[in-house]
């Protein structure tokens, strides 16, 4: 059974210029933790310890929550739809995207909004409290970006999979006797696959993620706690990598960010997001050759990288070229359709063309698909003067 959820989120996956969270190989090689590639000397101590322990730990809240909100319902309904009701359908918790950073289960609660990997998490500590079987997917969907500053991220999908595993007479899986909880909406998952993810995976998910966001705001010391905490709990991550190389990168420790580029792409050869960083390392290091054959590589896999038409139309807004911009941004939208600052740009272009209607249409869709409340709250304010503009001409 598949319930799916519209509450936008991800988890991220880093990169210097773009960001990479890959997923994962069915059959993923036993490595062990890399304590060749890690240089604690060179970086101060973190002021968050990663805790794996923390992420799922429920708190006395959500025990509460469980005993009054779920259990309660279990004569009249199964389990995994009992959590489902209260979590989701009936709203206790109005639940929120927010992805200002990725919260464990404990602060997901407690906000109320978390991304796609933090609703995962929090509902993975409440059905573990509950007793019940739990198993993670990837969902392996259209390759999605976002960016900060000057970090461009790709943006991976998971989701939960609920209920005692029930087995017939050859020791198969029934997928009856389970519920998958997505938090994306049915059409965009629909026959997408999915590849069964280890718990130490989500851990190390979460571990990237927050260094990811510790590096996009500037703290290159957490960032590498984390980012070594990810591959710890699971070495055979290979965004784990690519996250670690890309802050030894920002580090100017080049040959250590070429050392664990490499390893990111020995354990994931088709990640373009490992290959355009590595290709920095390689020039920084003097690998000059290998840059150049990675550079060939790369442009035949990735023709036109993330954002390309994007940074094309703003040169163009920068020019006052708006038909030109407008068509830059029409481009990056066919390949990210929800992508709130693509919308928001084309707004400005339409706005600069003196089409009022397109360019409410687009701010109102950038609005819609903002990726956390300080960019909804933004939005909302643009919309606003825009309204008032227009009605002075009415």
């Amino acid at each position: 059974m598949l319930i799916s959820l519209q509450i936008r989120a991800k988890y991220l996956a880093l990169m210097s210029c773009v960001a990479l969270l890959s997923a994962c190989a069915m059959q993923r090689p036993v490595v062990q933790v890399p304590q060749h590639l890690f240089d604690d000397q060179s970086f101060a101590i973190a002021k968050q310890t990663p805790d794996a322990a923390a992420i799922f730990a429920p708190t006395a809240e959500m025990k509460q929550f469980i005993a009054k909100e779920i259990l309660t319902q279990i004569r009249s309904s199964s389990h995994q739809r009992a959590l489902f009701n209260a979590l989701y359908t009936k709203a206790q918790l109005k639940l929120e995207y927010d992805s200002s950073y990725t919260r464990n289960a404990a602060e997901t609660f407690s906000a109320r909004s978390g991304n796609c990997l933090s609703l995962v998490i929090m509902t993975a500590a409440i059905a573990k409290e509950m007793g019940m079987d739990i198993s993670y997917q990837s969902v392996i969907t259209p390759e999605t970006w976002s960016r900060n500053g000057a970090l461009y991220f790709n943006v991976g999908h998971v989701n939960i999979v609920l209920g005692k595993r029930h087995f017939d007479d050859r020791n198969h899986l029934d997928k009856n006797h389970q519920m998958t909880i997505d938090f994306y909406p049915p059409e965009e998952i629909a026959g997408q696959r999915t590849l069964e993810l280890e718990e130490k995976t989500i851990v190390a998910m979460y571990f990237n993620n927050r260094a990811a966001e510790s590096m996009s705001a500037g703290d290159l010391n957490q960032a590498y706690h984390w980012a070594r905490a990810a591959l710890t709990a699971d070495p055979s991550y290979a965004a784990g990598y690519n996250t670690l190389g890309v802050v030894y990168l920002r580090h100017k420790n080049d040959e250590l960010a070429y050392n664990a580029l490499d390893a990111a792409l020995r354990l994931d050869p088709s990640s373009t997001v490992a290959m355009s960083n590595i290709i920095q390392a390689m020039e920084q290091t003097n690998r000059l050759a290998d840059a150049k054959a990675m550079q060939e590589k790369l442009a035949s896999r990735q023709p036109f990288p993330p954002f390309h038409f994007f940074k094309l139309g703003m040169k163009a807004m920068e020019d006052q070229d708006y038909q030109t911009a407008k068509r830059w941004f029409e481009r990056e939208l066919d390949r990210a359709p929800d992508y709130h600052e693509f919308h928001f740009w084309l707004g400005m272009a339409h706005l600069k063309l003196g089409d009022m209607k397109a360019a409410e249409q687009h701010l109102t869709a950038a609005k819609s698909n903002s990726t956390s409340q300080e960019v909804y709250s933004m939005y909302s304010s643009k919309l606003d003067r825009f309204h008032a503009a227009q009605s002075k001409f009415q």
